[in-house]
């Protein structure tokens, strides 16, 4: 009979070999965070992980080990009934459980002894998360790192999507985070800041490291979510590129590309409630009827003149020593001459 193959983790890149990433832990700790790619197949449910822990305490190892075994055969069975029954005898699948103890171990060996080759990530999910941290909080970005600057409304997500699509190396922090790092910038949940990171992780591995990686400027925080600390203080050192684009085009280009959040009035609304500390009242009274008369572009523009503008031009004079150039945009319509004005500039300081 095989036994499983016990595979360390160097990087946070997956070994190459496997056709499928197995985490066995409950649902609960899979949602929390898991290895990218990875699907749930749990040999214990919430409840029933919570009851063998509280038999382990309570009572003794040995009776929870008993426990835990019946229910673990029982679920593995169930797996192996189910999402694993059309596989061949070629199907190489990669296990792992929290720390590479007897959750990864009873699957492994089950699936080994029906003879496919199983592989087993020594030390768990735990290893995996070590790799993470010292990816996003020591080593950051292994790329020359170039910013995309510019005023709220200015088309950078968008932009670098195009550029992306021609083949230059670029991070979607924003899109890692599910969020566009405005006030209005949810796109529903965000990942948790595990989960976040462990993305963040996996693309920052997957860069060139002799070709430079653009991203957007950002504060350390994108929602609820922080930066970490080696890729924030790469991005804050970084050469940058303003975009000038007009207030009224700002304004345009956002009330399309927020029409999301626009389908909403009362969920504007109640954002705009929370800024009710920030400006005077008749202000706020006035960006309350623009969202009640679906005045979107003119909101945007108020929120750009009144919040955001003022707001950013104090952050940009912390890194005016990393600007290199501008490039002017009076139009956001043709994204693609946009990107190729972007393209030049970018050519011609010598950052691409």
């Amino acid at each position: 009979m095989r036994s499983p193959d016990l595979i360390r983790l160097e990087t946070v890149g997956m070994p190459q070999g496997f056709d499928a990433l197995i985490d066995v832990r409950s649902p609960a700790e899979f949602a929390q965070d898991h290895l990218p790619g990875a699907i749930n197949l749990p040999v214990l449910s919430d409840s029933e992980h919570a009851r063998v822990g509280t038999l382990y305490k309570q009572v003794s190892p040995f009776d929870a080990r008993k426990l835990g075994g019946a229910l673990v055969a029982a679920n593995v069975a169930r797996h192996v009934q189910g999402p694993l029954a059309g596989h061949d005898g070629a199907w190489q699948p990669l296990v792992y459980c929290w720390r590479g103890g007897q959750r990864s171990g009873a699957m492994a060996t089950i699936l080994a002894q029906i003879g496919w080759r199983v592989g087993r990530i020594e030390g768990g999910y735990k290893s995996w998360r070590a790799q993470v941290v010292r990816r996003v909080q020591e080593l950051g970005f292994p790329s020359p790192v170039v910013v995309l600057d510019g005023n709220t409304g200015s088309g950078k997500t968008a932009l670098l999507g195009v550029l992306a699509g021609r083949g230059h190396q670029v991070i979607d922090l924003e899109g890692l985070a599910h969020h566009r790092g405005s006030l209005f910038g949810h796109r529903g949940p965000q990942p948790g800041q595990k989960l976040f990171e462990g993305r963040l992780a996996a693309a920052l591995e997957g860069l060139d490291p002799s070709r430079p990686v653009l991203v957007e400027a950002e504060s350390s925080r994108i929602g609820t979510l922080g930066l970490p600390k080696a890729v924030w203080t790469a991005i804050t050192a970084a050469p940058r590129l303003a975009l000038q684009v007009p207030l009224a085009e700002r304004a345009r280009f956002s009330a399309r590309d927020y029409a999301d959040i626009t389908d909403q009035p009362g969920e504007v609304q109640e954002i705009l409630g929370r800024l009710a500390s920030l400006h005077p009242a008749e202000r706020i009274e006035s960006w309350l009827r623009m969202a009640d008369g679906a005045a979107w572009r003119e909101l945007a523009h108020e929120l750009m003149q009144h919040h955001y503008d003022p707001r950013y031009a104090r952050s940009r004079g912390r890194h005016l020593e990393n600007l290199r150039g501008t490039v002017a945009l009076d139009d956001l319509r043709d994204l693609d001459a946009a990107a190729s004005r972007i393209e030049t500039a970018l050519r011609d300081l010598a950052l691409i």
